[in-house]
């Protein structure tokens, strides 16, 4: 329905409930003003009134939000507790290695080294009578499909400590993951090496002490997650240890301090909950975390995914979230992470270990409890969590007993004011188009905000400075939520406006119970949060009822005030992670989506969620299109600092990075005869946020001659790019190509060799290849027209997707030539012209380039985080 169609409904009911006050007796409107007993407030109270519950959320939510317990020190090392100092202390030693790009010295020798000693110190210290300590060093190759491409490894190494009961003869595990790994140029002290001190800390304290185990627990330190989860995958499906692990905790990092968030459960087995609930010290998830994770809203994945998929391994995926800004840069530096934050990790995770290898569910051999579960916690203060299907009773319980107890409402208006219950009936359903058109425009006004400030080319202004959320988002869901409302209380009313305003909240309760059921049927958990504020509506609506507060003025409105404190603190807090993990997150999503709108939406569902029972009551006041006036003044103020100031621009450097991925590109295509028909150089960028080249433009970056790719994608396979992994490949339509006149020359490498040809039959023939280069290579395979590839090495069910075909190539330490072949099958019987492309891509991470790319590099201004390479694309012809 459009606007001006609910605004002709809401004539056409007022003039039909006008025409049903004719028909009334003559004491209606008398006993109306009855009920008008209070005379409306001052109209400068009411923006105080909007100021408390803003005030409310920074002296409760935000404390409670960030607050950390005290860490622990080398001097309570007989406490057998966690110890954060320890931990730091090893982290201080991992981080300073540098970058642990899979295949490098730093991670498959130095790293491994400085994990390997601190377990054969752990060893040194274990209480043997208690315990066996086993530690395996192992390597994997393997091939898995993921995303766009296949994904090929060989040589990635997994050190895995079984630490077991004395004598133990269990054959259930429990396994504690995380990696040691890192993307390009970053040290990665929080994504993973705080993990994985973490990890060490815990081993350490339950080895040397004599608390006991029932289960075996496994200590997986992966060396290739950051590569699309390859060690995990290889320890899965070929470890020795993988078919007894029963359980997982899987740890990871979108960010680097604060608090970690249990963010998936699962799949299945929601006893997994009930032991978080029970044992973490400092409880901090959510089931819309999980929802929207699994939603691919998030752009990232952690090796959870491969332990359920492949080792079928249940369990629960824990992440560090806080200040994502720093995430996969060279600003994830030990110096952001607090110890305080190490504490509430560790206290977690070891309590966390300790209960799960005690569980009797692990040695369960009964078939697992199906369901999902649904948790959140309240204020990091208490766990709540019930089944799925418990859910599904509550929800439909709240939803339909709000609506009998606003019927009852109703009724009860109609019998003191001596009015038909039709007459009210009338004006309530009146008042619900009203308040579904406030509910519309709460979440239209901030995403056409959104819209408008990325029209301007000013998306992202909030990246640096969020508290102009509140002027972009807060204050538009505000007007869009009031205005209906206060244009509406203006309309003449034969009921008093006790009554009206009593309807208005009733008719958001309404909105909110007919959504609960609508979310409910499609198996939406996170529905929780509608029910959370309806509960408390209805608990004070039910007293009212019960006693003479319904009909006694505005007497009502106390109870209800104070029944909407735990809401609002539940749904603000709720709305409040996503706004403070998302929104770094909008720097790396790419340039494709406006990730505003994201924001946008989700600060005006919480905004809504928030203040939905508040918001009507400023109407008591006089004057109540004030407040309108006040939140519209705040949002043209931010919009103008965030478009005219330097408030607004997104980026600050070391602390809200400007990231830029660009290749250093040597493009060259060999024809089918063996010539070379095209050699060209340039750097080819794949801008990471929506602003893409823009907040370079007028700096000491010459992007003279800047073109888009999208006509070399019509035409070349892979756009005759050596697009990098899986995100190069999904935003190559928004890649842009800096042509360069002197050649790039990347290092030499033997790269592809034919080995063999051979024809097996009329219409089949047989290529069998060697490739050699550096740890991360790309092969892109396009077969032409009338020509299929029947068979390769690697998976061939995947031969059923679509070409061009992705397969990317990771080495760890064993960098061993790869050996592979293609079968080619010609559908007219014709193998005398050329059959199919491959291109070879070959990424030289690390290697800082010539000395012109080394120029152009040192010309980004100060907030830019480059992530460059030279590569090699060869393009050739069989």
């Amino acid at each position: 329905m459009r606007l001006d169609e609910m605004l002709r409904a809401i004539r056409n009911r007022i003039d039909s409930c006008q025409s049903k006050i004719r028909d009334e007796p003559d004491d209606v409107s008398g006993n109306a003003n009855e009920n008008d007993e209070n005379p409306k407030i001052p109209w400068y109270f009411a923006n105080g009134f909007l100021l408390f519950w803003g005030l409310l959320f920074f002296a409760a939510v935000l404390p409670f939000f960030n607050r950390l317990p005290t860490a622990l020190t080398n001097e309570d090392v007989n406490k057998n507790e966690f110890i954060a100092e320890l931990a730091y202390e090893n982290l201080y030693t991992l981080s300073n290695i540098g970058t642990k790009l899979t295949g490098s010295k730093e991670n498959e020798i130095i790293a491994v080294n400085f994990i390997l000693n601190e377990l054969n110190k752990i060893e040194e210290n274990l209480q043997d009578d208690f315990f066996d300590m086993e530690i395996d060093l192992s390597q994997a190759a393997g091939v898995f499909p993921y995303a766009t491409m296949l994904n090929v490894y060989q040589g990635v190494q997994n050190i895995a400590v079984k630490l077991a009961p004395k004598n133990s003869t269990s054959q259930t595990y429990l396994l504690v993951n995380s990696h040691f790994d890192s993307k390009p140029f970053t040290p990665s002290a929080g994504d993973a090496g705080f993990m994985i001190v973490t990890m060490l800390e815990v081993l350490r304290v339950i080895a040397s002490t004599k608390q006991p185990i029932e289960h075996p627990i496994v200590f997986l330190f992966n060396g290739a997650e950051e590569g699309m989860m390859q060690a995990s995958h290889g320890f899965a499906t070929q470890h020795k240890w993988a078919p007894y692990c029963k359980a997982v905790i899987n740890l990871d990092a979108a960010g680097s301090g604060g608090r970690e968030i249990l963010f998936q459960s699962g799949p299945n087995n929601p006893w997994l909950v009930d032991y978080y609930k029970k044992y973490a010290k400092h409880p901090f998830a959510t089931t819309m975390a999980e929802e929207i994770f699994q939603a691919g809203i998030i752009p990232s994945d952690t090796d959870f995914r491969h332990f359920n998929l492949y080792g079928k391994i249940p369990g629960l995926d824990l992440a560090q979230c806080f200040n994502g800004y720093v995430y996969h840069t060279k600003y994830d530096l030990i110096d952001v992470i607090p110890r305080e934050s190490l504490q509430n990790t560790g206290d977690n995770v070891l309590s966390l270990v300790r209960g799960l290898a005690n569980a009797t569910e692990l040695s369960d051999k009964s078939a697992p409890v199906m369901g999902h579960a649904v948790f959140f916690d309240f204020l990091g203060l208490y766990f709540i969590h019930y089944s799925e299907t418990t859910g599904i009773i509550l929800n439909l319980a709240i939803a339909i007993a709000t609506l009998i107890l606003i019927s009852v409402s109703i009724w009860r208006m109609a019998k003191v004011s001596n009015a038909s219950v039709s007459h009210v009936a009338c004006w309530f359903s009146v008042t619900l188009i009203v308040q579904v058109i406030s509910f519309i425009l709460g979440l239209l006004f901030p995403a056409v905000v959104a819209w408008f400030m990325d029209s301007l080319g000013q998306s992202l202004t909030y990246f640096s400075s969020p508290m102009l959320i509140i002027g972009l988002y807060v204050c538009p869901s505000l007007i869009g939520l009031s205005l209906p409302l206060v244009v509406y209380s203006s309309i003449h009313r034969n009921i008093s406006t006790a009554y009206h305003i009593q309807l208005g909240l009733h008719s958001h309760a309404a909105i909110l119970s007919l959504l609960v059921l609508f979310l409910t049927a499609l198996g939406i958990r996170s529905t929780y949060v509608l029910v959370i504020p309806l509960i408390f509506y209805s608990l004070a609506l039910a007293i009212n009822l019960l006693t003479t507060l319904h009909d006694r003025g505005f007497a009502w409105m106390a109870l209800l005030k104070a029944g909407q404190l735990i809401p609002f603190l539940c749904s603000s807090y709720s709305f409040y992670i996503f706004i403070v993990v998302l929104t770094p997150m909008g720097g790396r999503a790419g340039s494709a989506a406006n990730r505003d709108v994201l924001i946008a939406v989700l600060t005006a569902t919480g905004t809504i969620l928030s203040f939905g029972f508040l918001l009507p009551l400023i109407n008591i006041f006089r004057r109540p299109s004030f407040v309108i006036y006040s939140l519209l003044g705040v949002t043209v103020l931010a919009m103008i600092l965030g478009c005219f100031t330097p408030i607004g621009f997104p980026y600050r450097s070391k602390t809200n990075g400007h990231r830029v991925a660009y290749l250093q590109v040597r493009n060259m295509f060999y024809e089918y005869d063996g010539t070379l028909s095209k050699d060209e150089s340039g750097y080819l960028f794949s801008f990471q946020d929506r602003r893409e080249e823009r907040p370079l433009l007028g700096t000491n970056v010459n992007l003279t001659g800047l073109v888009s790719i999208k006509s070399k994608c019509e035409t070349e396979m892979m756009c005759g790019m050596p697009l990098y992994d899986y995100r190069f490949t999904k935003s190559r339509l928004q890649s842009k190509w800096l042509p360069r006149s002197e050649p790039i020359v990347p290092p030499e490498i033997r790269g592809l060799e034919l080995l063999n040809k051979t024809i097996l039959n009329a219409t089949n023939v047989r290529f069998e290849f060697n490739l050699t280069g550096p740890s991360h290579m790309s092969l892109f395979i396009q077969p032409y027209d009338n020509v299929k590839i029947s068979n390769w090495s690697f998976i061939p069910s995947y031969l059923n997707m679509p070409p061009p075909y992705h397969i990317y190539l990771t080495y760890g330490i064993d960098n061993s030539p790869y050996n592979f072949f293609v079968e080619a099958s010609s559908l007219h019987g014709d193998l005398g012209f050329p059959l199919f492309q491959m291109g070879v891509s070959a990424h030289f991470i690390g290697n800082e380039g010539d000395a012109q790319s080394v120029k152009f590099a040192s010309s980004f201004p100060s907030y830019s985080i480059l992530a460059q390479w030279p590569a090699l694309y060869k393009r050739y012809v069989f």
